[in-house]
């Protein structure tokens, strides 16, 4: 199997009281996972897992790093998917966005959808994105 690092942002944005993350849904037009629902997410190429995180934000949602405000990163978790053919290994962060209006999405994506964070489990997503998400914000079990 072979073993790829990647980043998974989780975007916040508190309206009414309320947290909500960003779930992106996967276009047809990339590598894996078409069609499941997402966080911004992106290969660790040759930096830190922290600066891919800030490219992959500014690359599929046009935000750059001062629109957000990082506030937690979470342990790697290691993500077998024996379909794929990959051991993934997933940097999660969360970080809070400032102007949630701005936020425009690239070709890498079809929808998007503000959620409460304890709803990602009613979405078919990439594999165990809820548990990416408890790395980095707290979550009930389903």
């Amino acid at each position: 199997m072979q073993q790829a690092n990647v980043v998974t942002c989780f975007l916040l944005r508190r309206s009414g009281g309320e947290d909500e993350i960003l779930l992106l849904r996967r276009s047809q037009q990339v590598g894996t996972y078409q069609g499941r629902w997402a966080g911004v997410s992106g290969y660790v190429e040759g930096v830190d897992p922290l600066a891919q995180a800030y490219t992959e934000i500014e690359e599929e949602t046009g935000l750059a790093s001062e629109d957000v405000q990082l506030l937690r990163t979470g342990e790697p978790l290691a993500v077998a998917d024996a379909e794929a053919e990959r051991r993934w290994m997933v940097h999660p962060f969360l970080f809070e966005v400032r102007e949630p209006a701005r936020i425009r999405t690239d070709w890498e994506h079809i929808e998007t959808r503000w959620i409460r964070p304890k709803d990602v489990f009613r979405y078919e997503t990439v594999p165990q994105l809820a548990e990416t998400l408890m790395r980095v914000y707290p979550l009930p079990g389903p």
